[in-house]
């Protein structure tokens, strides 16, 4: 399993027991946090730029709370669909950046988005077009108090997967 942007392995617990997790980032001392409390593997890398690995070496590749940073999550993408094999995962979440409160917020003249690092905002049909490569693309919202209601306006985040053909 690959994990995209790890950081120092905030989310990686989440899917590592019973996997063989390599997480990537561009800062440093964040992999040798994450090193330290995980004990995975790591490797630095921009995954804008792209990815040190061969291709088609990994089941699973993870973006969690990713894409949203990049200032071309095509290209991120399509590293990711590299490295996969045939039949492989790629996961991962982006911020409903379209939830009513950021509707408020666009209503009220403010910018939809509060957090400054947020480079992208995606709607379920732009996820699903950076997405066009794979097959059995689903998209499911998720966390928040009213999702049961309506989970499109009230769901905090998008959670993806894709599978790459083959």
């Amino acid at each position: 399993m690959l994990d995209l942007g790890c950081r120092t392995g905030a989310l990686t617990p989440h899917y590592a027991p019973g996997h063989a997790v390599t997480g990537v980032d561009v800062d440093r001392n964040a992999l040798e946090q994450a090193v330290e409390r995980l004990g995975i593997s790591t490797a630095w890398a921009d995954v804008e730029e792209g990815l040190p690995f061969e291709g088609e070496s990994f089941d699973v590749v993870v973006a969690g709370e990713l894409l949203e940073h990049l200032a071309d999550p095509v290209a991120t993408v399509a590293h990711a669909f590299r490295v996969l094999k045939p039949g492989g995962r790629f996961v991962g979440s982006v911020p409903n950046a379209f939830r009513l409160k950021s509707r408020i917020r666009f209503v009220a003249g403010r910018h939809p988005e509060t957090d400054a690092t947020h480079l992208q905002l995606f709607t379920p049909a732009a996820l699903h077009a950076l997405l066009a490569d794979f097959d059995r693309v689903e998209i499911r919202f998720a966390v928040g108090r009213y999702v049961r209601w309506h989970p499109r306006l009230m769901a905090r985040v998008q959670v993806f997967s894709a599978q790459k053909p083959g």
